[in-house]
C-alpha cells in the first residue's frame, strides 16, 4: 500500500486568520511570477523556512537509502530541491510558474524541472518515482480559479496521477497549509478515495501562532 504525508497548519492566531493567503489573490503562476519568484533566490529567511519544511519532509519520507528517485510536486525555484540533493537523492521537479522554474534553472539545480499544473495530473510513466515530497504547494488546489474550476475534480486528478507515479509502497510528503477544516477533510478524503491511507500528525499542536504541521498517511 501507497503512503502519503501531508503538512497542514497548526493553531493560528487570530491575527494570522485575518491575514490575505496566496491563493486569494491570485492564480499562482501570476502571483509567483517576476519579483516574487527572484525572492526565492535572495530572501534568506525564505530559504531557512523552505529548507526546514523540506528537511522535514525528507525526515518523514522515511526513505532504506540514499540514490533514491523522487518527485517535487510544486518545486518552485528548487529549494525544496536543493534538499533532496544534499540528502543523495535523484529527483523531478514540477510547478506552474515559469518565471520559479526560470529562477531554478538560473540556480543550476540538479534536478529536471517541468512546467505543470498538478490539477491537471503529473505527466509520468506508472511507477517512475520511488517517493514525493510537496511543500506548500496543494492548499492551491482547493481554491477555485474560475466559475468552471472544481477544487474537488483537480485534487482527485492530481491524486490518481501522484498514486500511479509511485512506485509499490511508495511514500508522499505533502506539506500544506489547509484554509480551515473542512478544506483539511476534502484534501484528506479525495487522497484515501485514490488509495493512499492517512493519519494526521501535527508538528507544534498547542502553538498560538501559525505553525506547519504534517498529516501522515498509513
Amino acid at each position: 500500500r501507497k503512503e502519503t504525508f501531508f503538512a497542514v497548519e497548526g493553531k493560528s492566531s487570530a491575527k494570522a486568520a485575518r491575514m490575505s493567503r496566496p491563493e486569494h489573490l491570485a492564480p499562482p503562476e501570476i502571483f509567483y511570477s517576476g519579483d516574487e519568484a527572484k525572492k526565492y533566490a535572495t530572501n534568506s529567511r525564505m530559504r531557512e523556512i523552505q529548507t526546514s519544511l523540506s528537511e522535514r519532509a525528507i525526515q518523514l519520507l522515511a526513505l532504506p537509502e540514499t540514490g533514491c528517485f523522487l518527485l517535487d510536486v510544486g518545486a518552485g525555484s528548487g529549494l525544496s530541491g536543493e534538499c533532496l540533493t544534499e540528502n543523495g537523492h535523484y529527483w523531478t521537479g514540477c510547478d506552474i510558474s515559469k518565471d520559479m522554474l526560470e529562477v531554478a534553472v538560473s540556480q543550476e539545480v540538479e534536478g529536471d524541472m517541468v512546467l505543470n499544473d498538478m490539477g491537471q495530473g503529473l505527466p509520468f510513466r506508472p511507477g517512475s518515482f520511488d517517493g514525493c515530497i510537496s511543500i506548500s504547494a496543494i492548499q492551491w488546489l482547493c481554491n477555485a480559479e474560475t466559475s468552471q474550476a472544481n477544487p474537488y475534480k483537480r485534487l482527485l486528478i492530481f491524486f490518481t496521477s501522484l498514486y500511479r507515479s509511485l512506485v509499490r509502497g511508495g511514500r508522499a510528503v505533502l506539506q500544506w497549509y489547509p484554509e480551515n477544516p473542512q478544506q483539511m477533510e476534502l484534501v484528506t478524503s479525495t487522497a484515501m478515495r485514490c488509495g493512499f491511507g492517512g493519519g494526521v500528525l501535527v508538528d507544534y499542536p498547542h502553538s498560538t501562532r501559525a505553525k506547519p504541521t504534517t498529516h501522515c498517511g498509513r
